[in-house]
């Protein structure tokens, strides 16, 4: 049986990973999951012997299930893998429209159908959006699917009960997704940023996790979503 205190899928990179590093820092145990096996290895040797991790894929709900087999009384889930692409409405394309939806939405709405049995009563969710939902630029499925999440937030944290269920909606972020892009079309999205949020400059990867860590732990806040955007939903 895989012992574990919190939960998070799609923990082997950027705020995921990062929340991961402050967990064990501080004595937790937690289960990582990933798509890929290497990079899974990968970060449960930077994490130590706190931390153990399990295969998944979020899209796949027999996957899920087994990913959280063996594990009793967790006391929080934090859902932040996706893998999706965006696109213009007039596109047409059922891969940037309902694929989207199946790779962020469905995949966290049912991976916390899927933890439901293996929470503890006082447990905390934390699912993850972005800061589209409140301020769209385009490729209104993907605002749309970033404002279904904090809805689903709000409705779970009502079912569930007294689980807590909140969302983290970080706005652009200086994470390993970026840096691994070409420098011409990071540095373009970056200088965008700078120019429409308050704090000019994107997030880094350890403040969203910070933010994420604030939602797990406050027993007062359910239902909310934080936006941890640098005041791009402001200006």
């Amino acid at each position: 049986m895989t012992q574990a205190n919190y939960a998070i899928i799609g923990g082997t990179s950027g705020i995921g990973f990062a929340l991961a590093q402050k967990l064990v820092a501080r004595g937790e145990r937690v289960l990582i999951g990933g798509r890929n096996e290497q990079k899974l290895a990968q970060a449960q040797e930077r994490l130590g012997p706190q931390a153990s991790g399990r295969v998944v894929d979020i899209t796949d709900r027999a996957s899920l299930r087994i990913f959280f087999e063996g594990i009793e009384a967790l006391s929080g889930l934090f859902t932040p893998a996706a893998s999706y692409a965006t696109g213009d409405f007039r596109d047409g394309d059922s891969a940037t429209s309902e694929g989207l939806f199946q790779a962020k939405f469905w995949a966290q709405y049912w991976a916390v159908y899927e933890a439901l049995p293996h929470l503890s009563d006082t447990a905390s969710v934390v699912l993850m959006s972005g800061a589209a939902s409140a301020r769209p630029i385009g490729a209104p499925a993907y605002a749309a699917c970033n404002a279904a999440l904090e809805g689903l937030a709000r409705g779970l944290a009502v079912e569930l009960r007294p689980i807590r269920v909140n969302c983290l909606s970080p706005g652009t972020t200086d994470s390993e997704l970026w840096r691994n892009r070409e420098a011409a079309q990071r540095d373009a999205a970056y200088d965008y940023w700078n120019n429409v949020t308050l704090v000019q400059r994107p997030g880094t990867v350890e403040e969203q996790a910070d933010a994420a860590l604030f939602l797990l732990e406050n027993k007062n806040m359910t239902g909310s979503t934080l936006y941890c955007d640098g005041g791009y939903t402001l200006k």
